[in-house]
Formats: structure tokens, C-alpha cells, sequence
């Protein structure tokens, strides 16, 4: 899943409106922003395998650091706990670890039975959504609207930037999941974890998105982090 899990944190603004779509967008896509870390490290592994799945050529078969449910379980309080110290916000604070918490379980939906429960234990799950392509952009796009909905019933923008920042965001992201669902594999296993290091770039720019908007209905509400 791509645009789902940040259909997860356009969501999750309505719930924790205190927290900026930054970090938002950094707690649902976590598990993401680690993975090619640990590809780069060698700590996990994935192959280019082109059917696999219709939906992905990608054989996640080595991931139990980010994305074992076990270590998720881990990650998600982690997250969490840094939160709260950082801007006492237990209410946020709650809603970030939820987002860590839904990538595994959309990619438990989306994923063919690949998604490990804990390092060492050769036990996998999915539901395998990856095998429909209509399902899966059914599904994916739906949230997506939903998201956004979502997330526009408790944000406005400040000025044009915050109007234009999100929208362009938003565009790019459905460009970039056209690519992956029309374009080819990747050329080798060595292109997949600096492609995918891209999507930290989103974070900030969920940041800049954030600082030129406000939500809606409250004056003394601000966004913290």
C-alpha cells in the first residue's frame, strides 16, 4: 500500500488536530522511512520478483525489523512515548501510535502472506489485496478521497500557499502511485532503497503544509509538532 497509508494521516488530523500533518505523516509511513534503511544496512532484504503479486514485483521476503507485528507493537509506543515527551499530548500522542500501528495492518490487508509477526518466527500473514489490481485501487483511492475529506473538514489554509502546498502534494502522490501501478520493476534490488529514501521528503513538506494552515473552529487551537 502507498497512498493508503497517507490516507491514514490525512485521517488521523481530524482525530489529533494538535499535530502537524508532518508528523503524521511520518508516524503512518514509519515502517516505510526504516525499510530502506535497513535494506542499505543489509538487516533486510527484498527481491525483484515481477508477478509475485499483479500489483507489486516486489518479494518482501527478509523484513522483521520493520514490519515484523511484534517489533510494529514496539515502534508504535516508541513513537508514542517521544511524542508525549516532547509536547505532553497524550491525546496525540494516542493517534500517532495508531498510525504506526495501521501501516502494518493495511499492509496485512494489501500484502500476500509475506507480513512476519516477530524476528525468528517463520510465521507470515496477508490477506493478499495485491492480487486484484481493481480491488486494490478500490480500495487505496477510496481512502485516499476519504483522507483528504477528512482532513479538509478540520484544516484551512492561512494564505495561497496553504492551499497550493497541499494540493501540489496531493497531485504528486497520485503521479507517483500511477508510476508504480503502470510503470516497470525496478532495473535491481540495489535501486530500491534510495528510490524509496525519497519519501522522507514528504515529511517537511507536510511540515511547510501545516505552518500555512490552521483548524478550523478553534482561535486558541495551534499546531504543536
Amino acid at each position: 500500500m502507498f497512498i493508503g497509508h497517507y490516507a491514514a494521516a490525512l485521517a488521523a488530523k481530524k482525530a489529533a488536530p494538535r499535530a502537524s500533518l508532518g508528523t503524521l505523516f511520518l508516524a503512518a509511513q514509519f515502517l516505510d522511512l526504516l525499510w530502506p534503511i535497513f535494506l542499505l544496512l543489509g538487516m533486510e532484504h527484498v527481491r525483484v520478483a515481477p508477478g509475485n503479486t499483479a500489483f507489486t514485483p516486489l518479494d518482501f521476503y527478509d523484513y522483521p525489523i520493520s514490519h515484523g507485528l511484534l517489533m510494529v507493537v514496539g515502534w508504535s509506543v516508541a513513537f508514542a512515548i517521544v511524542y508525549w515527551l516532547a509536547r505532553r499530548d497524550a491525546r496525540s500522542a494516542w493517534v500517532l501510535a495508531g498510525c504506526v500501528l495501521s501501516h502494518w495492518l493495511l499492509d496485512f490487508v494489501t500484502h500476500r502472506p509475506d507480513l512476519p509477526l516477530a524476528p525468528g518466527l517463520h510465521r507470515y500473514v496477508g490477506l493478499g489485496l495485491w492480487n486484484s489490481i481493481a480491488g486494490t485501487l478500490m480500495v487505496e483511492l477510496g481512502m485516499f478521497a476519504v483522507g483528504i475529506a477528512l482532513f479538509l473538514s478540520v484544516s484551512k489554509a492561512k494564505d495561497r500557499t496553504g492551499m497550493i502546498s497541499f494540493w501540489s502534494l496531493m497531485v504528486l502522490l497520485l503521479i507517483i502511485y500511477a508510476g508504480n501501478i503502470f510503470g516497470g520493476p525496478p532495473p535491481n534490488v540495489k535501486a530500491i532503497a534510495p528510490i524509496t529514501l525519497l519519501l522522507w521528503l514528504f515529511v517537511p513538506w507536510a511540515y511547510w503544509i501545516d505552518r500555512h494552515r490552521s483548524v478550523k473552529g478553534s482561535r486558541s487551537m495551534t499546531t504543536s509538532a
